[in-house]
């Protein structure tokens, strides 16, 4: 009974910090809705925006491939396709 109460106090103290940030809004465009279905499943979408800067087409294509193969992300090659041309598009480095 202690943990839980411990865990609620703890819980409760946590909330405030969370109540300040603002949701990610990432650049309408096709193919957002597959990034955000996907994606935004196991992790949260402010890592596209803080990759942004060092991604080009190329290791947007990688870092796809590599939540695919190597954390197993269950995406189709059509949302794979629709992802990569979303973020090369619209967060990648020429």
């Amino acid at each position: 009974m202690r943990t839980l109460t411990i865990a609620i106090i703890a819980a409760a103290l946590a909330l405030p910090a969370f109540a300040d940030e603002a949701a990610v809004a990432l650049k309408k465009a096709p193919g957002l809705d597959k990034v955000a279905s996907n994606c935004g499943t196991c992790h949260s979408l402010d890592y596209i925006q803080m990759n942004s800067p060092f991604m080009n087409a190329t290791t947007w294509d990688a870092e796809v491939t590599k939540m695919i193969k190597a954390f197993g992300a269950p995406i189709s090659d059509a949302d794979a396709t629709a992802i990569k041309d979303y973020l090369k598009a619209n967060y990648g480095v020429n």
